[in-house]
């Protein structure tokens, strides 16, 4: 039985380590493409990424110490201020836009970005889920929801994307970053009251 504990932990921090890697590199391209578009969804997505980036370095802390228990309601208190910080800013970001002071342009680089994300992103989340549940970490499982709802949020993004450059519909992307936000309330609340497990 501890060894298995030890085998799934030594699971967890890889898949922390891959999530966390691939969100930096996610986060610098969404972020910067973002500001080229002056795109509040992209730049969303590209915050979204940094706070997947806090959680999944929650849950790395968390399983650095020897008694991960110890260490969880305090790694799903971080998990769940995220949530909320990102749906602040994108709530903001989509009011001003919505207001007119500004229009996103076409991107390339964000359409590529979010399809990309659409396949990675439910990989990396299901192997950290089926992981922490079978470690019985709820800081696992919050932050396995924190990378299923990049897919989510990749599918916004790119419909958002894709309106706006094929259509012309500026509207789609601050749209896009409502659902983002609305979505990152939902996933912030579950982790405050620790719902994963």
């Amino acid at each position: 039985m501890l060894e298995r504990q030890a085998v799934l932990a030594r699971r967890i921090r890889l898949l922390v380590a891959a999530t966390i890697s691939y969100n930096v590199l996610e986060a610098v391209v969404a972020v910067s493409a973002g500001a080229v578009a002056d795109s509040t969804a992209l730049i969303g997505f590209g915050l979204d990424s940094v706070i997947e980036v806090a959680s999944a370095a929650a849950v790395a802390w968390q399983f650095s110490g020897s008694d991960p228990e110890a260490r969880e309601r305090a790694a799903l208190r971080v998990i769940a201020v995220s949530f909320f910080a990102l749906a602040v800013y994108v709530t903001v970001g989509s009011v001003i836009s919505f207001a007119g002071h500004g229009k996103a342009e076409e991107s390339t680089a964000g359409i590529v970005l979010a399809a990309v994300s659409l396949v990675v992103m439910p990989v990396l989340s299901m192997a950290q889920r089926r992981t922490g549940r079978e470690l019985g970490s709820a800081s696992a499982v919050a932050d396995s929801k924190q990378t299923l709802l990049c897919t989510y949020l990749s599918g916004v993004l790119l419909a958002g994307l894709l309106l706006n450059a094929l259509l012309g519909w500026w509207w789609a992307d601050p749209l896009a970053a409502l659902a983002i936000g609305a979505l990152a309330i939902r996933e912030g609340r579950e982790a405050w009251h620790g719902d994963h497990c």
